[in-house]
């Protein structure tokens, strides 16, 4: 017979059933979000249309949100199904990891992309100057324009500076500062209540999955094994 519980009383977990859970996930959520490119990049059509970004954020949004749901849905349904205890618990801790391994691999891509066009401004700010300095010295006669061009870049400086300084620089920083926060906060309460929603779809259709077992494997072994075992139950036990 199948223990369901560890030595200590706690409930047995199929790493399998959850492993297998996650990469189905994983593998809904690559082809939902490649499927989604290919539809908006299809009906992006500038050409045809000047305001073809309109409705384009939305649209973007709820594909995401619908992606991400069926990922959850299949990944924590098939975990739960293959689960030998507590299906809704395997659902959960497969949306768990799921949802780990998605927050690594943006954090990733963010940091290599911000890594790469560090790298590029660098590299543009360094041919810059040595064009600069070539120029520099291959133009010696044009030393006037260059002194004009730098007198115009101080006074541009200037303006802005006192621009910045000027009474109505405070409330405008205020007012940036109040737009930031506004949306920081508007979207920590939406990725909470994201995580919130994954989490009870993830509990729901691991035991749904659960539920939806073959009977034929609910004893385990053989036919003949499993009749041996009711038949060894139903007989009364000796004192």
């Amino acid at each position: 017979m199948r223990l369901l519980t560890t030595s200590d009383g706690l409930p047995r977990l199929s790493w399998g059933a959850i492993i297998a859970g996650v990469i189905l996930s994983m593998i809904v959520y690559l082809v939902l979000t490649v499927l989604g490119t290919a539809i908006g990049a299809t009906l992006i059509s500038p050409m045809s249309r000047p305001d073809t970004l309109r409705g384009f954020g939305f649209g973007s949004g709820v594909w995401v949100i619908v992606t991400t749901v069926l990922a959850v849905f299949v990944g924590s349904y098939y975990a739960g199904r293959c689960a030998i205890v507590l299906g809704w618990l395997h659902g959960l801790l497969a949306w768990a990891v799921m949802t780990l391994l998605v927050v690594y691999g943006m954090t990733s891509l963010i940091t290599g992309a911000v890594s790469t066009a560090g790298s590029i401004a660098a590299t543009g700010a360094q041919v810059g100057a040595q064009v600069g300095a070539a120029t520099a010295n291959q133009t010696a006669g044009g030393n006037q324009a260059i002194d004009n061009a730098k007198q115009q870049l101080q006074a541009a400086v200037a303006s802005a500076a006192s621009a910045a300084s000027g009474p109505d620089a405070e409330q405008n920083a205020r007012q940036a500062a109040e737009t930031a926060a506004r949306g920081v906060a508007r979207a920590s309460w939406f990725s909470f209540a994201a995580l919130i929603v994954g989490a009870i779809i993830a509990i729901v259709s691991g035991a749904a999955g659960f539920r939806h077992q073959p009977l034929v494997e609910e004893g385990g072994g053989s036919a003949p094994e499993r009749a041996a075992r009711r038949a060894a139950a139903a007989q009364p036990r000796g004192g």
